[in-house]
């Protein structure tokens, strides 16, 4: 059971954690691999409302998707576009990374590669990784425009559409940990972490919300 404090402190992480930028058009959609298929419906969905002339879908698998993705995220990513309809000329895949660092970079490499011109990204991930997906390619992309975005929904929607709710919390604290700590490594840029919400991290390690802390 998830006690009520814990509960409220995850609500508190989740809202930190969303950029809420206003979508606007840019030269692509990258949509972030990760367990979570309604992440390629919502690139397709910004693509559809002229967003992006093009998708990267980026990922390979990891030990959260190795079975739900077997192919490797991207590729499943690529599918899911298809089936909604999606020309297979406007989708591109990156199918090797394995850490938001590796997303920006590979994307970046296999756009340059394919020789376009990228002035500004539309960046889609899950709700509660909007923050950190920026601030890593705000580091890994320079020059170019960042915007976040992700599916509009709350915290209890999200929960129960994923169905295990404290993979949702480990997730949540893991995202937090790695934008505190991953600045003076030199993978993303340094923000502002809110006393309340770093208070509410730390009660959810305490509590054993860990299972996705990097260690060192």
């Amino acid at each position: 059971m998830i006690s009520a404090q814990a509960w409220s402190d995850a609500v508190r992480l989740w809202d930190f954690h969303q950029m809420r930028h206003e979508p606007r058009p840019c030269s692509v959609a990258v949509g972030l691999g990760s367990h979570d298929l309604s992440v390629a419906d919502t690139t397709v969905e910004l693509y559809r409302r002229g967003m992006a002339p093009l998708i990267v879908f980026t990922g390979a698998t990891s030990r959260t998707t190795q079975d739900r993705m077997p192919r490797g995220e991207a590729v499943h990513y690529r599918e899911r576009a298809f089936e909604l309809g999606v020309p297979e000329r406007v989708v591109l895949v990156e199918a090797r990374a394995r850490n938001t660092g590796e997303n920006i970079r590979f994307s970046r490499a296999l756009l340059e590669d394919a020789g376009v011109d990228v002035t500004s990204v539309l960046l889609v991930s899950k709700p509660y990784e909007e923050r950190r997906a920026y601030a890593t390619a705000r580091t890994l992309w320079p020059g170019v425009e960042i915007v976040s975005a992700s599916t509009p929904m709350t915290f209890e929607a999200y929960v129960e559409s994923i169905g295990e709710p404290r993979l949702v919390l480990d997730m949540l604290v893991g995202a937090l940990q790695r934008l505190l700590v991953y600045p003076e490594q030199g993978f993303m840029i340094a923000q502002s972490v809110p006393h309340d919400v770093r208070a509410a991290y730390d009660r959810l390690c305490r509590a054993g919300y860990t299972s996705r802390l990097v260690l060192g």
